[in-house]
């Protein structure tokens, strides 16, 4: 029998379906809440009303929370598949210090509501006509690569998934039982976990370490005849990218999340060497007034605000840096901007004055609300 290739298709839309639209109705309302391991947990969201999301495994969506009476964004990746149209799913890791992890854990109660966008992001299978996968998670990256097996086992794909997923002790090895579960069931799934240390009740008897290219050579021999799809920390997706790329793999076959919160993207960088270099020509100057930390900075023309506050110092939250996620959302109070955003803002939020800071850049002197 050949083997049928992945598709974005669902199924046939089913009668009375209405798609969710934030436009419409901007807040979802958690329905359950779901302790994965002692400091991971799944949160169930639907509309309020009635409506079906449309979406492909691997997207995320931007949230809206107010918190101590500040209004905080985060992208989080949805970790259910688009076969179960009714609910999405977010799995979130409890980080020390964290504010909105922290306030989700203690606060985000069945009954609560939330603001969303609709899903967004390119780091997903859809469309692929490959039979043979490879997903390489570390600690909460496993969140696509979950979306997307669930599902391939929801639809029965004839698809052959080599799962690894790395993790500190067994405690914390998320969604440990389903992906067990799933492959006990369905032969084309093979999960394999890694872990570093035992965990208190548990001597671990699986491979132990870090990821390292025996142990992949081991798992899974056929590597180099597979898409391989990346998501973890930044030093386990740059550990896992520089061990393939030694090992010969070829690189138009990788797939890696590309959000960075710490680090600038290699356009990024180009950006601020080239601005930094107009600024002894004849290229204008713009001021930005950040009124709530009171600095000013100077942004040369063709740079973007977030690169400009960057460059000063001003740390602005930041997720995809293309103008997708809204992480980066602030009111401009003053002055006017050439903003090519992604699709993470709304129409209404420009009219009233919001931009993305990320693809945002003046053509004025500017005041801005952060």
């Amino acid at each position: 029998m050949d083997a049928a290739a992945p598709t974005p298709a669902i199924g046939p839309v089913p009668t009375g379906y209405f798609r969710w639209e934030p436009e419409e109705d901007e807040f979802l309302i958690c329905r359950a809440v779901r302790e994965e391991t002692h400091d991971v947990k799944t949160f169930v969201l639907a509309p309020r009303h009635e409506r079906q999301f449309e979406f492909v495994s691997g997207q995320f969506m931007t949230f809206e929370f107010e918190i101590n009476g500040e209004t905080i964004q985060r992208c989080y990746t949805i970790s259910s598949p688009p076969t179960r149209r009714d609910t999405v799913s977010i799995t979130v890791k409890r980080v020390p210090g964290g504010p909105v992890s922290n306030w989700l854990h203690d606060e985000f109660k069945p009954g609560s509501l939330v603001k969303a966008t609709v899903p967004m992001g390119e780091f997903s299978w859809s469309g692929m006509q490959d039979t043979k996968y490879l997903f390489l998670s570390g600690g909460s990256g496993i969140t696509p690569m979950m979306a997307m097996t669930r599902a391939a086992y929801d639809l029965a794909m004839i698809s052959d998934i080599e799962f690894i997923h790395a993790a500190r002790s067994p405690d914390d090895i998320v969604f440990r039982d389903e992906l067990e579960l799933m492959g006990r069931r369905n032969h084309w799934i093979k999960p394999t976990f890694i872990c570093e240390r035992d965990s208190p009740f548990e001597c671990w008897s699986g491979l132990r370490g870090r990821l390292d290219r025996g142990k992949l050579e081991v798992i899974c021999p056929d590597y180099k005849e597979r898409v391989i799809f990346v998501c973890g920390p930044a030093p386990f997706m740059k550990a896992a990218r520089t061990l393939l790329k030694e090992a010969g793999f070829d690189m138009s076959r990788y797939h890696q999340e590309s959000f960075n919160f710490d680090s600038f993207t290699e356009e990024a960088q180009e950006q601020i060497a080239e601005a930094t270099e107009a600024i002894t020509t004849d290229v204008k100057v713009y001021q930005l007034e950040f009124t709530k930390s009171g600095r000013t900075v100077e942004c040369p023309e063709g740079m973007t605000v977030m690169e400009a506050a960057r460059r000063a110092g001003i740390r602005v939250p930041s997720s995809c840096s293309k103008g997708l996620c809204g992480t980066c959302k602030s009111k401009v109070t003053s002055g006017k901007v050439d903003m090519k955003h992604g699709g993470g803002i709304r129409q209404r939020e420009v009219d009233a004055g919001m931009a993305l800071l990320c693809c945002s850049k003046p053509v004025t002197d500017l005041v801005i609300d952060r």
